[in-house]
């Protein structure tokens, strides 16, 4: 595992994600991680704290530079369960959950988010407007309720099959109806 490697490609993904003009401040930033995947391992066997930190601090940076809230969900061990800042909670009037993730419940990547925020908690469930699934986390129970892909030029991360995905508001209204799109 090349940790420059995947600092390298973390970035072109996140820069990627800031060229295509689609993440709005204020909104919600999904990320599922497997940093075995990442690695080259099956998900779940290998967590990497140092993957983790590579991945946190670009996703970081991505978070100043547009505004959005990050949001890492957990692994199945704590039936996955999303990381936030606690003003994310109260602002979008989220439920706090009980529990602390860490490498064996929660997954390397959630429990290294959980440690670095001011003021983590945990809620059950979000409706996130944007999600990036590092390895096939399955993150589509977070998303709202339209989601659509966004294709960028990177496609993996290490050893890691990676999907990224915006949502759009739902088309109501029949026939006659006229939609902004």
């Amino acid at each position: 595992m090349n940790i420059e490697k995947i600092r390298d490609e973390i970035h072109v993904i996140m820069n990627q994600w800031k060229d295509q003009n689609v993440v709005r401040p204020n909104k919600l930033f999904l990320i599922g991680c497997s940093t075995s995947e990442i690695a080259g391992k099956r998900i779940g066997t290998s967590g990497s704290t140092e993957l983790a930190q590579v991945i946190y601090d670009e996703l970081n940076a991505f978070k100043r530079d547009t505004g959005v809230n990050l949001a890492f969900q957990c692994c199945e061990h704590l039936n996955r369960a999303i990381v936030i800042e606690r003003d994310v909670l109260d602002r979008f009037g989220l439920e706090e959950v009980n529990a602390v993730p860490h490498p064996e419940a929660g997954g390397a990547m959630a429990s290294y988010a959980y440690r670095q925020m001011d003021e983590p908690v945990l809620v059950e469930s979000i409706k996130a407007e944007y999600g990036m699934d590092l390895g096939d986390t399955f993150i589509g129970m977070h998303l709202k309720p339209v989601v659509v892909p966004l294709r960028l030029k990177q496609k993996s991360l290490g050893h890691a099959h990676v999907t990224f995905a915006i949502t759009r508001p739902k088309l109501i209204g029949g026939e006659r109806a006229k939609y902004q799109i």
